[in-house]
């Protein structure tokens, strides 16, 4: 440690930061939120959220939509505001997966795996990137409907 830092500070001028500096493997390094793990087929390292930031993620959502939020405003009516917010929660998340589809062949590859017609399909993947009109005024709606989004752990207020 002490010759790199040497190094370091010699060749390049910069300053270490002995307390924060140390050396371990990849896999263990939690930098900026992020961690790191080595792709078994490439033999390549990628980074992706560290489990700390996962987790942290997951509390803060938890704590702010079951138990505070809701549980607040549960004294007045508020039926008519969370279906909205609801529907409006949906919708991002049709947008989200409209964009990681990304080109027109993959969008019509997944309305078609989703169970709508190659036509149809075909017609709605190429509109152009109007993302809202998209998913809200076409197919896309029952393709990636309320059923489905619950089936894969979507907790409808």
């Amino acid at each position: 440690m002490e010759s790199i830092t040497n190094w370091i500070e010699r060749k390049l001028g910069l300053k270490v930061n002995a307390s924060k500096s140390k050396i371990i493997n990849p896999w263990q390094l939690k930098y900026l939120g992020f961690g790191f793990w080595k792709d078994s087929k490439d033999k390549t390292w990628e980074a992706r959220p560290h489990q700390d930031s996962i987790k942290r993620l997951e509390l803060k959502l938890k704590e702010l939509t079951i138990r505070k939020w809701v549980n607040y405003f549960l004294i007045g009516s508020i039926k008519g505001v969370l279906t909205r917010i609801d529907a409006h929660l949906r919708t991002r998340l049709r947008m989200i997966i409209w964009k990681i589809w990304e080109v027109p062949s993959k969008r019509q590859w997944g309305l078609q795996k989703l169970g709508v017609n190659k036509d149809l399909a075909r017609l709605t993947s190429y509109c152009g990137d109007r993302y809202y009109f998209v998913v809200t005024k076409t197919c896309v709606v029952r393709a990636i409907s309320k059923d489905i989004l619950t089936q894969r752990g979507l907790i409808c207020l």
